[in-house]
């Protein structure tokens, strides 16, 4: 081997990092190689001791030689497969799909986009194995750096990279083509992440008239692409076509998005002060991240590089400098697989801190639940992010009184999952920042929690600059529950005799809520709870559950088509069927009045439920009968954002809810703020009071749980785009005109222009205010 000799060092002058998961001792590679030929250059002004004492290195060199060859030429791996049954690139596969698709072969289109989906998972399964078949290659030579033999410690380690490489390149040659193993462009990429081929995938089948996989691939789509107007109303469709049914609805790569099913049912089991469960959950979920972000890190890794630009010093095209710069890339990526895995399907933003984050719920879930011990190894592991968090340190203290004399479980040490974890980043930090500070290379730091020494002092005046910009964004994101854009504007007309303002704006200490009495006399309160009594059914709108909120109620739902029905088949009372399709229009005038809605205003969905409290399962109850949530968006109040995209009803735009009687326990709505958790606004149900609001995320509202007898109200969803209106109501419509039977109807456009400009009296309320509570999160479909 031609070798150009480094200046002669003592052995082993750098330590070895013996931090992999695997427990693989990682040699020092060619990057201490690289700062050896700039050290013996002139470029690094630091001792060989500084080094030996600030840098322990992590990097899986068997990188480099097959990156380099891949730039260029890749051989063959050797195996006995045959070339026919080895994998295909899935980009080749996407564009054959794409080609078919606009050639309208669309057999073959999905067939070949279906492969592209496949083969793609494929690939990163042969990636793992490879990686875990050959962890053991190149030992050998690795072991020699231990003994006398390590004078030459520099070409043993290439001896070990060598072989690791050629083990990883036969692996994966055996079951993956020559093309296959060559990296993708990053067009293709961010077509995958976009979930683009599942865009491609909804049309094909539906002209193939495979509706039950094109809703499927539609619903996939749009859970990373939310703001797609035309997918949202290819779903809507879907819905409605026979032979479609709710299974068809799931994320086909639910799979890679685990850990945020973990988290989100977590946070479910919190806002019902189930803590034992969440306890699981969140178990779960920190266990789940971890091993996505090994996952991800592992990819980095196996997956074939390009060489990166020229880092060389005065243009020189060293093998040493692109060496050092490919293996920062490498670090570069593990390091930001951290966002990768914090980040939703389709958000833009990470959500920040998001281990630290699951760590500081279990501790205190893990305390809620009498698991002291866990607590305390828990909150160990959050203070290894954070080591002067005042709150943590002050709940460890209480955690230890709350143990007394039990020394052995004040002395628990944190999980060592964390430990590895928090040991790992640092060294790769390190390496990161000399590479910023000496070989010019670019790195953005994914963590809040990174200390400051780890940062060079020539770095660190850009560094802090950095880092409180990232803390003034967070803030301007706490301030944003404060603004409405729902284009409502509270305080106009109230154009009906009789109905008074109870509670505004003011009040209710919101924006864009009213309360309004006598919108229903006492006798037509009666009719509908009796129409409720004679027609709801069990768990109607919601898929036929009975308790969806909460196993300590039972629900009971009717619609406004069904009732029309039932009313034809003479099982009700038709002229009770027609009040309730009435009281819908009754609403929507006034509210669209008094919210002066500058466009028309649609009714998107009518749905008389009823409550009722479980006889003898009330005692102890500390859950709500609906959690928090903000009707057309997804509330996080970890974060306080709200994503407008499903599950939640993202067309709706202003929410009411019309109460029938008050003869019950319970069951008052409440507003909070963002967090859920600060209640800012009670309402009192009783007959004839309708409370309305804006759909989006100034009001986040709850119910507190119905401990005894029935509650029932009318809930109404409006929304200013006429796609969205309720359908149900113009087939009932469709069904009275075929009778021969007229009804009360007023189209949006009369409504709005016969608005008087009658005001009310307003009778003011004492402001209510009480205690926040437990967090909460949801995006469902009742009031």
């Amino acid at each position: 081997m031609n070798h150009e000799m480094l200046p002669c060092v003592e052995r082993r002058p750098y330590e070895l990092c013996c931090l992999h998961a695997d427990g693989l001792r990682l040699g020092t590679s060619l990057l201490l190689v690289s700062q050896l030929r700039l050290l013996h250059r002139g470029l690094v002004s630091r001792t060989m001791a500084q080094l030996s004492d600030h840098f322990t290195v992590y990097v899986a060199l068997h990188l480099i030689i097959p990156a380099s060859l891949s730039a260029t030429a890749v051989t063959p791996g050797g195996g006995s497969a045959n070339v026919l049954s080895l994998l295909s690139p899935y980009d080749f596969l996407y564009y054959s799909g794409v080609r078919a698709y606009f050639g309208e072969e669309w057999a073959k289109a999905a067939e070949q986009l279906e492969k592209s989906i496949v083969t793609k998972e494929s690939l990163f399964r042969v990636r793992r194995q490879c990686h875990n078949d050959c962890v053991a290659a190149g030992r050998e030579a690795l072991s020699k750096l231990d003994s006398a033999e390590g004078s030459l410690w520099d070409l043993w380690v290439l001896d070990w990279v060598q072989q690791r490489a050629e083990c990883l390149r036969f692996c994966v040659g055996r079951s993956v083509t020559l093309a296959g193993q060559l990296p993708v462009s990053s067009d293709i990429e961010y077509e995958f992440s976009s979930r683009n081929p599942y865009n491609f995938l909804q049309v094909t089948y539906y002209k193939l008239e495979k509706l039950q996989k094109a809703a499927s691939a539609a619903h996939t789509y749009f859970v990373a692409n939310p703001s797609h107007l035309e997918m949202r109303n290819n779903i809507e469709k879907y819905r409605r076509m026979e032979g479609v049914t709710e299974e068809a609805f799931q994320d086909r790569e639910i799979e890679n998005e685990k850990h945020w099913v973990l988290y989100d049912a977590a946070v479910q089991h919190e806002a019902s002060s189930d803590w034992v469960h969440a306890v699981e959950k969140w178990k779960a979920c920190v266990n789940e991240t971890l091993r996505q972000t090994e996952e991800c890190r592992l990819q980095c890794e196996v997956a074939s590089q390009r060489l990166p630009e020229d880092r060389g010093v005065d243009s020189v095209d060293g093998v040493f400098e692109k060496s050092a710069a490919l293996s920062l890339s490498l670090l570069s990526c593990r390091q930001s697989c951290v966002t990768q895995v914090a980040t939703r399907p389709g958000r833009i933003s990470a959500q920040e801190d998001y281990l630290p984050t699951q760590l500081e719920h279990l501790h205190i879930a893990q305390f809620k639940a009498g698991d002291i011990s866990g607590a305390v190894r828990t909150l160990r592991s959050l203070l290894l992010f954070y080591p002067s968090d005042k709150d943590s340190l002050d709940n460890l203290q209480l955690y230890y009184e709350t143990l007394g004399g039990d020394t052995e479980s004040q002395g628990t040490q944190p999980a060592q999952e964390i430990v590895r974890y928090i040991s790992r980043s640092l060294q790769e930090k390190k390496l990161l920042y000399f590479g910023m500070e000496n070989l010019d290379f670019s790195f953005t730091d994914p963590d809040l929690w990174t200390p400051e020494d780890v940062v060079p002092k020539s770095l660190m005046e850009n560094w802090r600059a950095e880092k409180e910009k990232m803390h003034e964004k967070i803030k301007e994101g706490e301030q944003q529950e404060e603004v409405d854009d729902s284009g409502f504007f509270a305080g106009g007309a109230v154009p009906r005799v009789g109905v008074t303002i109870a509670m505004d704006e003011l009040v209710l200490n919101g924006t864009n809520r009213v309360v309004l009495d006598g919108v229903m006399t006492e006798k037509e309160c009666d009719r509908v709870l009796q129409l409720a009594t004679a027609a709801a059914s069990a768990g109607d709108g919601y898929r036929g559950r009975r308790s969806p909120h909460t196993p300590h109620e039972t629900f009971e739902g009717l619609t406004v088509l069904r009732a029309v029905k039932l009313a034809q088949d003479g099982l009700v009372n038709q002229s009770d069927a027609k009040l309730l399709h009435e009281l819908g229009e009754r609403v929507r005038v006034l509210l669209h009045s008094y919210f002066r809605s500058p466009s028309g205003l649609f009714i998107s969905f009518t749905h008389l439920v009823c409550r009722s409290a479980v006889a003898g399962d009330q005692e102890g109850r500390l859950d709500l009968s609906h959690p928090v949530h903000v009707d057309n968006c997804l509330l996080e109040p970890e974060t306080k954002q709200c994503w407008r995209e499903p599950p939640a009803f993202i067309h709706r735009d202003l929410s009411a809810i019309l109460y029938l009687n008050d003869n019950f326990d319970g069951g008052e709505l409440f507003f909070t703020n963002r967090d859920a958790k600060t209640v800012t606004a009670q309402v009192k149900p009783s007959c004839g009071r309708l409370v309305g609001f804006s759909s989006g995320p100034v009001n986040p509202h709850g119910v507190t749980a119905v401990t005894n007898g029935r509650r029932c109200s009318l809930a109404l969803w409006f929304t200013k785009e006429k796609l969205y209106r309720d359908m149900e109501r113009e087939e009932a419509e469709a069904l009275w005109a075929a009778d021969g039977q007229s009804v009360v109807k007023k189209d949006e456009e009369e409504a709005e222009g016969s608005a008087t400009t009658t005001r009310n009296a307003r009778s003011q309320a004492t402001k209510e205010r009480s205690r926040g509570r437990g967090r909460v999160t949801g995006g469902k479909d009742e009031l």
